[in-house]
């Protein structure tokens, strides 16, 4: 008998990107299979990481893979690193806006594991945050719990989540390769709501750069259990087990 579907608990952040369009038939099927394989480590809270450049898809991606999870009876857990960024009223302190800078000061590890990966490791504890600083209003939300089921599988999206800071933490760990270009390419039109003309500019020369960075001095893809090209939304396909 099939389970009941478990609800998708989301971060309060203004910056929560929409759920995708429908998927394509390749689509559902490979979501499907990397949820049976996470779903397969068993029992218990399960942490999941999904990495790659800007604009690779790891949002949409993560949802699709929460309905399905969700649906197979396991609740899950919706967050995002941008949502665990420092405050902005704190950029005089640190340089955060050129690639090398980014990549150092803007997320605040400290913040992350003390709200939301520490508490899901903890058998003993009953809520986390998933969200601290909203990325747009600004507006702290660390003191909004939610509730944290001993099942739980917490999937959690953003560039750099393999750092050594936090990559400890997780079970299992997803790559969506896109090419460079294709990353600022996408990145650069799904922010001109708020970046304008300087969109093109700030992921071409912070955001690309500080990925560099990340995968010269991190070299993360080695400890992916899984990575998959995302180039083509209605294509997805592995590259890598």
């Amino acid at each position: 008998m099939r389970s009941p579907q478990a609800d998708v608990r989301h971060s309060a952040s203004s910056w929560r990107q929409p759920c995708p369009p429908e998927a394509s038939v390749e689509r559902s099927e490979l979501v499907e299979e990397i949820a049976k394989r996470i779903l397969a480590l068993g029992q218990g809270r399960l942490l999941v990481g999904i990495d790659g450049f800007t604009a690779a898809g790891k949002t949409s991606f993560g949802h699709e893979l929460a309905e399905w999870i969700s649906a197979a009876g396991r609740p899950v857990l919706r967050a995002t690193l941008d949502d665990f960024k420092k405050p902005w009223r704190d950029r005089h302190l640190y340089d955060r806006e050129s690639g090398e800078g980014y990549y150092r000061n803007a997320y605040d590890y400290e913040a992350v594991k003390r709200l939301l990966l520490d508490p899901c490791r903890s058998s003993g504890a009953t809520t986390c945050a998933l969200c601290s600083i909203d990325p747009l209003t600004q507006r702290d939300h660390a003191s909004e719990v939610t509730p944290l089921g001993v099942d739980a599988v917490l999937i959690v999206d953003g560039v750099f989540a393999f750092r050594p800071e936090i990559n400890e933490y997780w079970d299992f760990r997803i790559w969506l390769q896109v090419d460079a270009e294709l990353s600022v390419q996408r990145g650069a039109e799904r922010d001109q709501d708020w970046a304008g003309t300087e969109a093109e500019s700030i992921h071409r020369n912070r955001y690309l750069v500080a990925e560099r960075i990340y995968l010269q001095e991190v070299d993360p893809l080695p400890m992916m259990d899984v990575v998959i090209d995302n180039s083509v939304f209605a294509r997805p396909h592995v590259v890598a087990p």
